[in-house]
């Protein structure tokens, strides 16, 4: 990385952490936006290849609640998106987009069908690169060797599904895999130089702020490149949501417990990892906990006053 630009006073970013949004105006000389699709897959741990039940939290839009329809074709879906992003954009010249398969497990389907929807999206000229949310337990050798060839047209990132490294907190979770399967996963796609994005869960119940910790200090010895930090939402009609109705759920973070252990994590994660989420969104009309975190701008500026608030940084952080 360049450390001219990062020590410049840059009018684009002035977090005090890597964000994915510093990081591609760096690539790019600009801001990209990402497109969320729908590839029209399934989870294994849905469709009884694993579970039927899904994952505890995981409402019935797979984590794709803001995807296009997968009816749609797939260059139909991009055009779409780019009308529902418009509204944000200021200056509409040469505008270029990720195009994000988000809903459910998007390595769950046969290769040719996989190759045909994703040849569909990077050939599409406003793609510069293709994201793909999955599991590690979803990528097979014919998986590996087409994302392999793509990664030679436009870089292809994979976002793998990790949420935590404790086994207790998995197997709550049902996520459905042992850790030693995340690593095989991360070790081959590094071994195909494609890029990682690991998604992380933070306020999973009962574990505490050390463990949580503990997740972080493990993926900064990873070969991997980014990292999703998202609060967990409580929604309605999940198996949490339920067991939160019951009484059963107590431990909800409070925003205060949340920006705490936030920059906690921040601050334990290599400044070249960088930082593609530092919150989430859940549909506020499922949302039963944290109700706090539906005010997303509330949320966002106060994580900012507690980051600027910092007074040790230990040169982790892009901005000083």
């Amino acid at each position: 990385m360049n450390d001219a630009f990062f020590n410049e006073k840059s009018i684009w970013n002035h977090k005090r952490y890597h964000s994915l949004d510093y990081e591609l105006k760096k690539i790019y000389g600009r801001k990209i936006y990402k497109l969320s699709l729908n590839g029209g897959m399934n989870c294994p741990n849905r469709d009884g290849t694993i579970d039927n039940r899904g994952c505890i939290f995981c409402s019935e839009g797979g984590s794709g609640d803001y995807a296009a329809l997968p009816s749609l074709s797939i260059t139909d879906q991009i055009e779409q998106a780019k009308q529902l992003v418009a509204p944000k954009i200021t200056n509409h010249n040469n505008i270029r987009y990720i195009a994000y398969f988000q809903a459910y497990t998007n390595t769950h389907a046969p290769v040719s069908y996989l190759r045909k929807i994703f040849m569909e999206a990077l050939m599409h000229p406003d793609i510069v690169i293709l994201s793909i949310a999955t599991r590690p337990d979803c990528l097979n050798e014919d998986v590996l060797s087409l994302l392999s060839e793509l990664n030679l047209l436009k870089p292809i990132w994979i976002e793998l599904g990790l949420q935590t490294i404790h086994e207790v907190s998995a197997d709550f979770i049902r996520r459905g895999y042992p850790l030693s399967v995340f690593e095989t996963a991360v070790k081959r796609l590094h071994e195909q130089n494609i890029e990682i994005i690991v998604h992380t869960i933070l306020g999973l119940p009962n574990e505490t702020k050390h463990d949580m910790l503990n997740t972080m200090e493990y993926l900064g010895s990873l070969p991997i490149q980014g990292v999703k930090l998202q609060l967990l939402h409580i929604l309605k009609g999940t198996d949490l949501g339920r067991l939160y109705e019951q009484g059963k759920i107590t431990n909800v973070l409070t925003m205060e417990q949340y920006i705490d252990i936030l920059i906690s994590c921040l601050e334990r994660l290599p400044k070249d990892i960088v930082i593609h989420r530092i919150t989430g969104d859940g549909p506020k009309k499922l949302l039963l906990a944290p109700l706090w975190s539906s005010n997303k701008k509330h949320v966002l500026n106060n994580i900012e006053k507690q980051l600027k608030n910092k007074d040790t940084w230990q040169g982790r952080f892009v901005h000083q």
